[in-house]
């Protein structure tokens, strides 16, 4: 292949988050975004990065993935599945904004025909209708707090399948209530599963001066009160914490 992509980091850890959490992922963070949320944990990704063309991402995958291929047994054909993936470890296209360029949809179905079970992480801001069906799509809807809720694309909504999830970033009692109404407004337990994600406060030197800022008035709200609020609601979802943020320092890159 003598397509490229502009990746910032690629390696293997654990999945921290969505339903997948605490399973061996490969994480392909791609460079750049159209997005600048007040909360983004991985602004250096806007700009730093390598070309690497798509053959060697593929085979870097391969080479990270081997030690697991006899780890998991071919499944019996005539029981029912119960894992919620194909072939250890996962592999995720994250970022930056991975759909902003155009050669991750190659690289994604490459990935999917090598069976591997594959999640993309994106904003929701662009168009995923162009997507492998076999990508589990684990798309946000911005939430008040982010500076960026205008730029939601509603029309995502419609694409979605049960096999993909939505997630709501939630750092104030605005977006909580936000979240609320449009879980109740769109029906979106009928889409999927929908993840709640808490607001981990940055780090001074992850505080770029290109992300936005909170709008003015926004009340904060505590990971026990997110929790008790979702209760007492008796919403549909499921609150998550970023778990690699708990095993590693919050800050620690490639993990």
């Amino acid at each position: 292949m003598s397509e490229t992509l502009v990746i910032n980091e690629l390696y293997l850890s654990i999945q921290g988050e969505s339903t997948f959490a605490g399973l061996p992922c490969i994480f392909i963070r791609l460079t750049a975004c159209n997005l600048r949320c007040s909360y983004c944990d991985t602004a250096y990704a806007f700009t730093e990065g390598k070309k690497w063309p798509l053959s060697a991402v593929l085979a870097e995958v391969r080479r990270l993935a081997a030690p697991f291929e006899i780890q998991i047994p071919k499944s019996d054909s005539t029981a029912p599945s119960v894992a919620p993936f194909r072939r250890l470890p996962l592999v995720e296209l994250t970022g930056g904004e991975p759909l902003l360029q155009a050669n991750s949809l190659p690289l994604m179905k490459s990935l999917c025909d090598d069976e591997f079970s594959v999640l993309v992480e994106t904003s929701g801001a662009i168009d995923i209708s162009s997507v492998d069906p076999r990508v589990h799509r684990i798309m946000d809807l911005k939430c008040p707090s982010s500076g960026e809720a205008e730029r939601n694309r509603w029309e995502n909504l419609q694409h979605l399948r049960s096999a993909d999830q939505i997630k709501f970033v939630i750092g104030t009692q605005e977006d909580y209530e936000w979240a609320r109404a449009r879980i109740a407004n769109y029906n979106l337990a009928s889409l999927c599963p929908i993840l709640f994600s808490w607001v981990m406060l940055l780090q001074p030197h992850q505080q770029y001066q290109s992300l936005r800022k909170i709008p003015a008035g926004q009340t904060p709200i505590s990971r026990l009160e997110l929790v008790e609020k979702t209760i007492a609601d008796a919403l549909p979802v499921r609150f998550q914490l970023q778990m690699h943020k708990f095993i590693w320092p919050p800050d620690q890159r490639g993990v």
